[in-house]
């Protein structure tokens, strides 16, 4: 029997989570509806996803369940609320301020490898009132599919020499963006790679003015809508405390890293923009130490690399909506004044769905 499912996001950034679990659910036959606010108002999902126009609508369809790719879901609609995370945890903050943070607002935490698996059921052993099940994450589900036309178009156009991929986040104090651009700039004129160029939404405007001025025949710019390709169109990363790093560890490709907040040995860390060429050459003939350290961390946050996280996300929800997870308790009185603030922040002081 078809049901309705609501995908929710904040950010355009979420877009490429959400799509693949739409469309395993189209697949399966389900209902598909995308509500998206804040820095994704005004995006799509593509038909046969159909757009909620506000909160109203989403509290009308009664959805079998919501997936969230945002750090909140608001808990006047009916249906089981389950977190896909909208990144990996790249330690930019303390855990309890950052990727281990939990809102009193999920029933479900569908998480991406055992090195957040732990430490969430940890938490829901503590708080009872939500379950984890580790399944990978949808966003990569494209990343191990079997084609892929604009990863095999950006490939083609770097002619055969190597590409590197420039990814930056937007917190002020640990982006690359404004110390790597001369540098990056420099190599891209040489034309002896081939350079994709992308920055997080949130950047100001000036750095992705400068950086889209980068492109012609030795780069190009490429949206956030299109990372996973540009991802398996690189042979290299160079980024910062972005948790694209983490993204294109699961490629086992190597990563080039600026100032990263928390290096580790799969990292190719430097602070110096002046010795970027030096940190590609290394990057382009990788050590065995540094291609086992890749391997052991990729398995460590990310172990499936068979396309069928979405799936594994809907059959979580599922067993969570017919008991089979076990019991949950009540969500703390906290969540309380937080669904009072999403209230607020959407506009809708409306009746919740029953």
């Amino acid at each position: 029997m078809m049901a309705e499912y609501l995908l929710f996001a904040t950010e355009r950034y979420a877009l490429p989570i959400l799509q693949p679990v739409a469309d395993a659910l189209q697949t399966s036959g389900q209902g598909v509806h995308a509500w998206l606010v804040g820095g994704a108002a005004g995006a799509r999902l593509p038909a046969p996803v159909r757009m909620i126009a506000d909160a109203r609508a989403a509290v009308d369809l009664c959805p079998r369940a919501v997936f969230s790719a945002a750090n909140w879901i608001p808990p006047f609609v009916t249906g089981a609320k389950v977190q896909l995370f909208h990144g990996f945890n790249v330690e930019k903050r303390a855990p309890a301020r950052g990727h281990f943070r939990v809102r009193g607002l999920f029933d479900l935490y569908c998480t991406q490898g055992p090195a957040t698996t732990g430490p969430f059921r940890e938490l829901a052993h503590q708080a009872g009132y939500f379950k984890v099940v580790e399944t990978g994450w949808p966003k990569l589900d494209p990343l191990f599919g079997r084609d892929d036309p604009l990863a095999d178009r950006l490939r083609a156009a770097a002619g055969g020499r190597p590409v590197v991929m420039f990814a930056s986040t937007f917190t002020r104090h640990l982006s690359a963006a404004p110390h790597l651009l001369e540098m990056i700039a420099a190599q891209i004129a040489t034309g002896r790679c081939y350079w994709l160029l992308t920055l997080h939404p949130k950047c100001a405007p000036e750095w992705f003015e400068r950086y889209r001025a980068l492109a012609g025949s030795h780069a190009e710019f490429v949206e956030t809508e299109q990372l996973i390709s540009a991802q398996r169109a690189a042979d290299v990363l160079v980024a910062d405390t972005t948790s694209v790093v983490s993204e294109f560890v699961i490629q086992r490709k190597p990563v080039v890293t600026f100032r990263n907040r928390a290096p580790k040995p799969h990292m190719l860390d430097f602070d110096d923009p002046a010795v970027l060429p030096a940190m590609l050459e290394r990057a382009f003939t990788p050590d065995a130490a540094l291609t086992a350290a890749l391997a052991a961390y990729a398995d460590s946050i990310h172990p499936y690399r068979d396309g069928q996280a979405s799936q594994r996300v809907i059959a979580a929800t599922e067993a969570l909506l017919a008991g089979e997870l076990g019991n949950l308790r009540r969500k703390p009185l906290g969540s309380l004044l937080r669904g009072l603030q999403i209230r607020r922040e959407l506009g809708y002081w409306g009746p919740a769905a029953r």
